[in-house]
């Protein structure tokens, strides 16, 4: 695909801001959360609080009141509305090839050097990114449509050393729902499918998250 670099940044930010984020209004909520590892079950309660402080309590075993705080990390961040110039004002960007399904490559320079992604119908569908000492890529396959932006709902994602190549760790499959709740969108349930392969072994690890009785704050 020919164009300019204006024209491939310009093409990249419209796809990054069209992902759907909680606005400056945003007051927080509760929920009552039931983690499930392998058949094993935990509940307790969360807080994500106006400014995005965490607090997951009720849950006594520690991995899984751990595991529960990682992924509404991962969630909270990815809502938080940071401005296009914030996020890539230090970055470069050019078109790459445009693949049989329609996705367009973009390459990243400056700062992101050796990142990628790919986007499709106005939407990141692919992302390779070095981060704290890893790459990691992101394949999104099926995206929900809130009216205002987009959120992933089914995608994997794989880690791999920078300098090797060599993957770390699983290919861990995800599968997101979100609940409309005061006219903003909370998950409601994430399952994480991890496949890991050990020697000529394959493992299998099964992740649920289900955050039910969302509320929000009060502003």
């Amino acid at each position: 695909m020919v164009g300019t670099q204006l024209a491939a940044r310009d093409f990249f930010r419209a796809a990054y801001e069209n992902r759907y984020t909680w606005d400056a209004a945003f007051p927080g909520y509760t929920a009552d959360v039931t983690f499930t590892h392998n058949g094993q079950s935990h509940t307790g309660q969360v807080k994500v609080s106006a400014d995005l402080k965490l607090d997951v309590t009720g849950i006594a075993d520690d991995t899984a009141q751990k595991a529960v705080h990682g992924q509404l990390f991962e969630v909270s961040i990815h809502r938080v509305r940071r401005g296009f110039e914030d996020s890539h004002g230090n970055n470069t960007f050019s078109y790459g090839e445009t693949l049989p399904d329609g996705s367009v490559e973009i390459l990243m320079g400056g700062k992101a050097e050796g990142d990628r992604y790919q986007v499709k119908n106005n939407e990141v569908s692919m992302v390779h990114r070095h981060i704290h000492g890893v790459v990691v890529t992101i394949h999104t396959y099926s995206s929900h449509d809130t009216g205002a932006g987009y959120l992933s709902h089914r995608y994997d994602s794989v880690y791999h050393d920078p300098k090797t190549g060599e993957q770390k760790g699983g290919l861990s499959d995800f599968e997101d729902e979100y609940t409309e709740v005061g006219g903003y969108y909370i998950l409601s349930r994430r399952a994480i499918e991890t496949t890991i392969e050990n020697g000529t072994d394959m493992q299998e690890d099964s992740q649920e998250f289900v955050f039910s009785n969302i509320a929000l704050l009060a502003a």
